[in-house]
């Protein structure tokens, strides 16, 4: 109970410190200005927990009222202008000039739950794109537009297409996924929609190891296991689980870190590998892990009363945030991209929550039917423990696999198949039935343990296609995509800049499992290698994070890896082919051939 109280005084906290002290206007709404073939683009970085208005967007020349093209932004009821549209993170804007003479450019923006500035106006010198401010005597300083001409500027024609001289990264203005659920409901409406998306990724491999966790803690209860027990217990896991996974989420958010980077690091994914080796360890008989309290963390704890149980279901839910946080999935990136934009750690927090419970849903329900249907001693427990010793094996590898060397975790499968075989093969079990459902596995096993090992040897490196070298044709896939990596936004623009190409970018890491899985099962795959053929490829590594990186995640609007952008050939990215998380063959085909 203290866990769950000092989470939601940490929330309510963070939630009242929202607004902090204004920036100056040049921070908040940095401009810059570039000139194309065919006009001026003004681009506005906008810092987090500021906002920008599209329709306050003006420019004049000479007397000239100049139609201003901008892409729409977000919905808002304002307070101080109605239902208005506005911009978060990054606003452009473009026009045409009429003639030679000076620009003034006007905008206005606010600070989320703070202060609202004053119109702003700039100078801007059409020759040599320079930004000046006027000075009090100057005839522009008290110059504003009329509301109608302000209306008609920020009408929703179509953008042209202006060829920029050393196009900037431009990326997509959709709506984030949180926001658009607030369009089309209340916040009510997100929340159960993130329940929804919980319980969808609830079998995803991230998920995955909480089901072994929580069915040895069960098995461990004995003869007071029931099916009201299994119910209690395991929503005390989840509910601790999603709390934790709620808190860090809005840490990490309101901090500007991503999720991924708090929770996941080589070394945090080599501590929790461990953990479920020695989990296993102990599965098998090797020693007994119900010592210590501070060990509940990562095992049941055995006591004789109801509460122990319960406070050690609610420690082991907590920590295994640690397994179940890392994964990049649509819902996790857009609530963070959401609190970390609009600084509502309380609604961001409140998705996040929402999408922890859903996740653990079916873990609640098979609790509940396994405590009616595991057995409560003898022989038939023991073996149940050495099953779940094997599970907890499996997630270690699974854990361990981005750490190791390429193809390591192809032999620790096949001794983890063979081991199977061989547990299977020799047990005596006490019903025909049994024997021969346990005799089909093991052959399977055996088998398969054996595939792998030749597999190894031969140079494989993908478990589910273990025999792909031996046709010679992995390597030849491999070799055919050749990748750039950058480490910043300069680099970035340089490469865009130096190719009439279309590109994607790669967001990657080395602890990143799912990068792991893409780049050895989807990206060597033909059909893909065909269709990204026309592309430039731009990797863009974050195992070493710097401060260059985050600036470039940032103006990319990305979470974590994994994550793919595709940019046209003028730097601009194509609207809804952003793909992150469990990226398949065909989303890549779909997105490179838009």
């Amino acid at each position: 109970m203290r866990i769950f109280i000092s989470a939601l005084a940490v929330l309510g906290f963070m939630s009242i410190a929202q607004a902090a002290d204004p920036l100056p206007t040049d921070e908040a709404f940095r401009l810059s200005v570039k000139y194309g073939n065919d006009g001026i683009t003004f681009n506005w970085n906008i810092a987090d927990g500021y906002y920008l208005y599209r329709d306050h967007i003006d420019a004049k020349q000479g007397d000239e009222t100049l139609r201003v093209y901008s892409e729409p932004g977000v919905q808002k009821d304002d307070p101080n202008f109605g239902q208005t549209e506005i911009y978060h993170s990054f606003a452009t804007a473009s026009l045409t000039p009429s003639q030679s003479g000076p620009i003034i450019l006007q905008y206005q923006g606010c600070q989320d739950e703070g202060i609202c500035y004053p119109l702003q106006t700039r100078i801007i010198d059409p020759a040599t794109l320079e930004v000046t401010k006027p000075s009090s005597s100057d005839k522009f300083s008290s110059f504003t537009f009329k509301p109608s001409t302000r209306a008609a500027a920020a009408s929703s024609e179509a953008k042209p297409d202006i060829k920029v001289e050393g196009p900037a990264i431009e990326v997509s203005k959709e709506k984030g996924l949180v926001q658009s659920l607030l369009d089309d409901g209340n916040e009510a409406f997100v929340i159960l929609s993130f329940l929804l998306f919980g319980i969808l990724l609830a079998l995803t491999p991230c998920v995955f190891p909480m089901y072994p966790i929580m069915a040895s803690a069960l098995a461990r209860e004995g003869d007071k296991l029931t099916p009201q027990r299994g119910f209690v217990l395991s929503s005390i896991y989840v509910v601790s689980l999603a709390f934790a996974f709620a808190l860090v989420g809005a840490i990490a958010g309101f901090s500007g870190q991503n999720l991924q980077m708090v929770l996941q690091s080589p070394y945090t994914a080599g501590i929790v590998a461990t953990i479920f080796g020695v989990l296993a360890l102990s599965m098998f008989g090797l020693f007994d892990l119900q010592l210590p309290s501070r060990w509940t963390s990562v095992i049941h704890s055995k006591t004789s009363g109801t509460r122990g149980g319960k406070r050690s279901a609610a420690i082991l839910g907590f920590s295994s945030a640690l397994i179940v946080g890392p994964c990049v999935t649509a819902p996790l990136a857009g609530a963070l991209l959401f609190i970390a934009q609009t600084a509502n750690v309380a609604l961001g927090a409140a998705a996040l929550f929402a999408l922890g419970i859903g996740k653990g849903i079916p873990l609640i329900i098979m609790s509940t039917i396994g405590g009616s249907i595991l057995p409560r001693a003898g022989v038939w427990m023991e073996n149940v423990k050495r099953i779940f010793g094997f599970a907890f094996i499996g997630s270690a590898i699974w854990m361990a696999a981005p750490l190791l060397p390429i193809g390591i975790d192809l032999l620790l499968w096949a001794i983890l198949a063979l081991a199977i075989a061989a547990f299977l093969l020799s047990e005596s079990w006490k019903t025909i039935n049994a024997k021969i459902i346990a005799r089909a596995i093991g052959a399977a096993a055996l088998i398969y343990g054996a595939t792998l090992i030749v597999g190894f040897f031969s140079g494989g490196t993908d478990p589910l296609k273990p025999l792909d070298r031996l046709g010679g044709g992995a390597s030849v896939q491999i070799a055919a995509l050749q990748w750039t990596a950058v480490t910043s936004i300069s680099e970035l623009e340089a490469k865009l800049q130096s190719s009439n190409k279309p590109s994607l970018i790669n967001i990657t890491a080395e602890w990143c499992a799912s990068c792991f899985t893409i780049e050895r099962r989807v990206l060597t795959d033909n059909a893909v290698q065909t269709a990204l053929s026309g592309f430039q490829l731009i990797k863009f590594d974050l195992t070493h994070l710097s401060e260059e990186k985050r600036n470039l995640m940032k103006q990319l609007n990305v979470v974590g890896p994994p994550t793919m952008i595709f940019f046209d050939s003028e730097g601009r990215e194509r609207k809804g082919t952003r793909l992150l998380g469990d990226i398949t063959i065909e989303h890549i085909i779909s997105s490179a051939s838009r």
